[in-house]
């Protein structure tokens, strides 16, 4: 009695917590530039002078740089990955302009610090100091003052223009920059520097310090971009390619679902019960960890949930050959999840490798299609394995299934041992 409420219990409650969370699901699942519509350009990146360094912390840099462009542009969740040592993949929804996009991206980001030239009204500073050359890379960091607060110490490469530079504003405002945007309130100098070495402070949090001199780094290192590929890829298509995806899936699924129960009887509506429930977590996972779904995605999903139903057809025929064989209900259960288990595992560790070696390997859309796969398959054995044996186990002890004929297995099957 106990183990059938358990499994009423827990039927039910997953029942409700699908039924009651899918529709909010979808609707916070975040569609890639191949569903949505939308720009995708491709950049080449390369330092700004000749005999320059591109390091791995310069390009991400810019990648994190052209991101906040893309999101001033009021675009959707702007997209920005690195690919390589020098290789930066920007995608945008939403977009109506592309040439204005392609001019505003590819500017390099240009830090500046400036002062109030004659003539400036009050809050204007239109007189360029020092721009990020200047400075020496990666120069910038957090440090804490004698009063425990956050502040920034920066580092200039020519200690004489820096020492002429804040003898001549000393008292005086100097703006920090990043392309035409005041990053913060102008810091005062307070001293004359002839060290090449300076603090600014100004009751920064120990975030905004951080974000401060992530943007100072940043500017010391530009990186002047080239692109090399771009395509537009239009709405319509994508919702299309989308609504049909659907269409198909649902019918696909309703079909798999009707065969399982016509063919496996009770297992196979415990069975199909499962693979709701893989489905709903892999559309949870995709929420809680925002990925984003794109037509590999898509891919990736419909193969994995194939891989699910081959693994509770294996468990189901494996259990109604060993029926066949006169062994007990109980008895064939256990021994046909038990040597169903190695197989359908061996299958799934396989698969995992591959797709680990594509993630390990791809870019772009081969990454995405290995990542959503794998996750695929960990739901699959969590769901598909553990799970769906739990549910047909439980109802096993508790006496509910019985007779072979529950399983799909005539008696005239049945061999006496």
């Amino acid at each position: 009695m106990k183990r059938l409420l358990s499994f009423i219990i827990t039927v039910l409650v997953l029942t409700g917590v699908m039924a009651f969370s899918t529709p909010g699901l979808l609707d916070k699942v975040r569609l890639g530039l191949d569903l949505k519509g939308g720009f995708e350009i491709l950049y080449h990146a390369e330092p700004m002078e000749t005999g320059g360094e591109l390091t791995r912390a310069s390009l991400q840099k810019t990648a994190e740089s052209l991101e906040k462009r893309a999101n001033a542009l009021g675009t959707s969740e702007p997209e920005v990955t690195t690919e390589g040592t020098d290789r930066i993949r920007l995608k945008i929804a939403g977009v109506t302009d592309e040439a204005e996009v392609r001019k505003k991206m590819k500017e390099p980001a240009v830090l500046t610090f400036r002062s109030a030239a004659d003539g400036d009204a009050p809050g204007v500073y239109s007189k360029i100091e020092l721009v990020g050359s200047d400075f020496v890379e990666n120069a910038a960091e957090v440090q804490r003052n004698n009063l425990n607060q956050p502040e920034i110490g920066i580092t200039v490469k020519d200690k004489d223009k820096f020492a002429e530079i804040t003898k001549r504003l000393l008292g005086k405002e100097l703006a920090i920059y990043l392309d035409e945007n005041l990053l913060s309130a102008p810091p005062t100098v307070r001293a004359v520097l002839t060290d090449g070495k300076a603090s600014i402070s100004g009751g920064y949090t120990i975030e905004g310090a951080r974000e401060l001199a992530d943007t100072i780094n940043l500017g010391a290192l530009p990186l002047k971009l080239t692109e090399k590929y771009s395509q537009s890829v239009g709405a319509t298509l994508g919702k299309q390619s989308l609504d049909q995806t659907i269409r198909a899936g649902l019918v696909g699924s309703l079909i798999i679902l009707i065969f399982m129960i016509g063919m496996y009887r009770l297992p196979g509506l415990l069975a199909s019960f499962a693979l709701i429930l893989h489905t709903w977590l892999l559309i949870l996972v995709f929420v809680v960890a925002d990925f984003t779904l794109t037509l590999p995605g898509i891919a990736a999903f419909i193969l994995g949930i194939g891989m699910a139903v081959d693994a509770n057809i294996i468990t189901n025929e494996r259990i109604r050959e060993e029926m066949r064989s006169g062994k007990s209900i109980l008895s064939s259960v256990k021994a046909g999840n038990k040597t169903s288990f190695r197989t359908v595992m061996d299958a799934n560790v396989t698969t995992i490798i591959v797709a680990a070696v594509m993630f390990a390997f791809g870019t772009g859309a081969v990454k995405g299609f290995a990542l959503i796969l794998i996750v695929e398959i960990v739901l699959s054995i969590v769901t598909n394995l553990y799970f769906a044996h739990w549910l047909l186990s439980t109802l096993v002890k508790a006496g509910v299934l019985k007779k072979p004929k529950q399983f799909g297995v005539k008696e005239s099957d049945i061999r006496a041992l």
